[in-house]
């Protein structure tokens, strides 16, 4: 598992990593949108959690495109998480269309997000690829947590 791939970048989001754009296509800088969710505080408290799911799809994306496998399962739902998570260095993630929400607020218990992740492949950055997938969110103890996908295609 790669799970240092992206880690330290995401941790410290105060160097020049914070002032590029963020991955998930939001417009925002990295230490202002997703990355202030997956920092870890400096005093070892608990990280800042998404208020949406839709946030919570935005940095799980911004995880892959960073390698921080450890945010990834961290954010999973225990009912549905895997042991553990392998990401594939050879897929660059490069942008996310988040393409509709059920729910998923700051007041709600569960939502939905349908979204469309796009990726090239590192040795051939000219093949692109893509695909769309609606996932389940629930939101336990004032953290959302990703669940499962319903669809995928």
């Amino acid at each position: 598992m790669n799970e240092q791939a992206g880690a330290p970048e995401a941790a410290a989001m105060t160097g020049p990593a914070a002032g590029r754009r963020c991955p998930c296509n939001s417009g925002e800088i990295l230490g202002n949108c997703c990355g202030r969710y997956l920092a870890q505080p400096a005093d070892g408290g608990l990280p800042v959690p998404a208020p949406t799911a839709e946030a919570l799809m935005r940095s799980r994306f911004t995880a892959f495109a960073l390698g921080d496998a450890a945010y990834l399962l961290r954010t999973w739902h225990p009912g549905t998480r895997p042991d553990s998570l392998e990401l594939d260095p050879g897929l660059e993630w490069h942008l996310l269309e988040i393409l509709g929400t059920e729910r998923g607020g700051p007041f709600d218990g569960d939502g939905i997000v349908t979204f469309r992740a796009h990726h090239r492949l590192a040795t051939n950055r000219r093949e692109r690829e893509s695909f769309t997938e609606t996932s389940t969110f629930v939101r336990e103890n004032g953290q959302w947590l990703y669940v499962e996908a319903l669809e995928i295609h």
